[in-house]
């Protein structure tokens, strides 16, 4: 794979293929400083009525939302344009015929391709693998488990159910996988390893995919992508493209999760808060780190790749700033049955309001209303009642409290102090909206916390990219 250190332009294009929009920036090579960012949303959910378990997306869809943000970009900049990064979300899966994947045209002097010949977007959220199905495919030789949703196990599902789908395809890898084969024109696709392990089936010690496993299963292992070190430019522009001139190096896409990251971690010392309808807490491990052989699915940290070999441990709690949304719409709903219209930003102003005048508890809140994943089967629950905490600010306070300790016990701050951890880098919209997270999140971890540093996956990548030059 060749590499960056010969580009020459003053800027780098970053594009992020999210779940529900998709985002574009140009960063200024020299400074590292995003000049131009536009963002759409895709609106390419493909509604099933035969499956209420799948979670499908139109290509075609997600591409005209990257074509909206492409042609909002200044013309006179994208001509600049030194290299492509990509990242966009992990796990799914879109297959395609190699050499008619999409097709390019020409109209008013911008070039741009439409996908042709490719399947729908099977997601991350797709759920047709039930526990019962995952059960029945081989154990992978990866410290990573497989999942609904994961490709591996997607393409498994089809070879059971729908086998006559994958024979039309010769190729297959993420939606951000697609776009840099189609830039690039590759005749196989390219896969880092980070969007590799979120598959399912790839030890990330080896670099490799499990292929005498998954060759026993009977699993067509051709579709499986060419993978690449994570970092390494994947190809070149066949064709010019939004004024991007043709022979740009496209890197190989990354994962949106480690792109988020690189936003915002500035040193080997930083954790990474995220928290917004969810919550991640995140921190690099060090070097010379390595990933246990298989899985443990009761431990809820698990590790994934970065950059150069190394890894991030990673507390993805599914109950982060859902929780106080539940709250809200709770108190909502109990002042309609009385007849009374309340705003909810009133609501919520109102309760960080009251648990600010309310700096300490007795009363506990579990507030793991959605389970967790190494728990699937956990419920919320409020103890230490008494009738001198049963105020506003008390159970407020309580609430916040317990969604910050509840990321401790996943990820204890003797284990981050052990890893070096430093500093938190707290962001994310439920976190920097809310004063009462941001005081919980002091009280538990003994770090100073720094906020405003808001991750942002099309950020990254294009400082992935900017760095390698």
């Amino acid at each position: 794979m060749a590499t960056l250190q010969s580009c020459t332009g003053d800027f780098v294009l970053g594009m992020d293929l999210g779940t529900t929009s998709v985002k574009v920036v140009l960063l200024e090579a020299q400074s590292n400083r995003v000049t131009d960012s536009r963002s759409f949303p895709t609106n390419s959910d493909i509604s099933c009525t035969t499956d209420t378990h799948a979670k499908e997306q139109d290509p075609a869809l997600i591409i005209a939302a990257l074509d909206q943000c492409m042609d909002a970009l200044p013309k006179d900049k994208l001509k600049k344009v030194k290299c492509i990064g990509v990242c966009g979300q992990m796990h799914g899966i879109v297959l395609w015929k190699s050499k008619s994947g999409c097709e390019w045209l020409g109209k008013d002097e911008i070039i741009r391709f439409i996908p042709k010949d490719v399947s729908q977007l099977i997601t991350w959220q797709d759920g047709r693998c039930s526990a019962d199905f995952l059960s029945s495919i081989p154990k992978p030789d990866s410290h990573l488990s497989v999942a609904t949703g994961f490709g591996c196990a997607t393409i498994f599902w089809y070879m059971k159910h729908r086998p006559e789908f994958l024979s039309d395809f010769s190729d297959a890898g993420t939606i951000q996988d697609y776009v840099v084969s189609m830039l690039g024109g590759l005749d196989k696709c390219v896969m880092t390893g980070q969007n590799a392990a979120s598959w399912g089936y790839f030890n990330t010690t080896t670099n490799q995919w499990n292929t005498q496993i998954l060759k026993d299963a009977g699993f067509p292992v051709h579709l499986l992508p060419v993978v690449v070190e994570s970092g390494a430019v994947a190809g070149y522009t066949s064709s010019e493209w939004y004024g991007i001139p043709a022979h740009t190096p496209v890197g190989a896409a990354l994962g949106d999760f480690q792109c988020s990251v690189y936003s915002c971690m500035t040193d080997k010392g930083d954790a990474v808060l995220n928290m917004s309808t969810s919550a991640q807490l995140t921190f690099g491990m060090p070097a010379e780190f390595s990933p246990p052989s298989s899985p443990d699915t009761l431990c809820p940290v698990a590790y994934f790749p970065y950059l150069h070999g190394s890894y991030l441990a990673v507390a993805a709690s599914l109950n982060g700033g859902n929780v106080m949304a539940t709250f809200v719409r709770m108190l909502d709903s109990w002042m309609k049955e009385f007849a009374l219209e309340v705003n909810k930003s009133r609501i919520y102003s109102q309760l960080i309001q009251s648990a600010l005048a309310q700096p300490n508890t007795d009363l506990t809140v579990t507030p793991t209303l959605l389970g967790e994943r190494h728990d699937p089967t956990t419920s919320a629950s409020v103890s230490q009642i008494s009738p001198s905490n049963l105020s506003l600010g008390h159970m407020t306070r309580a609430v916040c409290r317990g969604i910050i300790e509840n990321l401790a016990t996943m990820m204890p701050p003797q284990s981050m102090q052990a890893a070096g951890v430093r500093c938190i880098i707290g962001s994310g919209s439920a976190l920097s909206c809310n004063p009462v997270l941001q005081q919980e999140v002091e009280r538990v971890f003994p770090f100073p916390v720094v906020y405003g540093k808001d991750v942002d996956s099309a950020v990254g990548v294009a400082m992935v990219f900017n760095d390698q030059t």
